[in-house]
């Protein structure tokens, strides 16, 4: 298959599989005598991979990672458990962030309805978000 076709099938653009092959995420492929790209249908399956891995949170350096352990012949499954916990726990700790910057803009929001503008001044700048004395 040439390249406009992998994508097609992919549904990527020729862009996103030149830079992976840039990346080191797909091998080169093989060139024809006209120097057209030629690839076999494994570089679906890999494409289906990243794709997969980065719905899942994964960065190209870490899906990298992966391709390479199994290049090398391990099986990565220990690396990827590892990998999808760190990026759990990432997330778990943005929503615990997220959750007490919702109170935050809670509490400010409502000391926006009890403030009367016309009692801001210039050295509070804002005073729904002056510090509190």
């Amino acid at each position: 298959m040439r390249i406009g076709e992998v994508a097609d099938v992919a549904g990527v653009p020729t862009q996103t599989i030149r830079f992976y092959e840039r990346r080191g995420l797909l091998p080169e492929p093989r060139r024809g005598a006209n120097g057209y790209r030629e690839y076999d249908a494994s570089v679906l399956t890999r494409l289906a991979f990243i794709r997969s891995g980065q719905a899942a949170g994964l960065t190209l350096v870490e899906l990298a990672s992966i391709l390479d352990l199994r290049r090398d012949g391990a099986v990565p499954c220990a690396h990827v458990h590892s990998l999808l916990l760190a990026k759990l726990e990432d997330i778990r700790a943005r929503q615990r962030e997220l959750a007490a910057l919702e109170v935050e803009l809670e509490g400010l929001i409502d000391r926006s309805a009890r403030l009367d503008p016309a009692d801001c001044s210039d050295a509070e700048i804002c005073h729904i978000i002056a510090v509190e004395a």
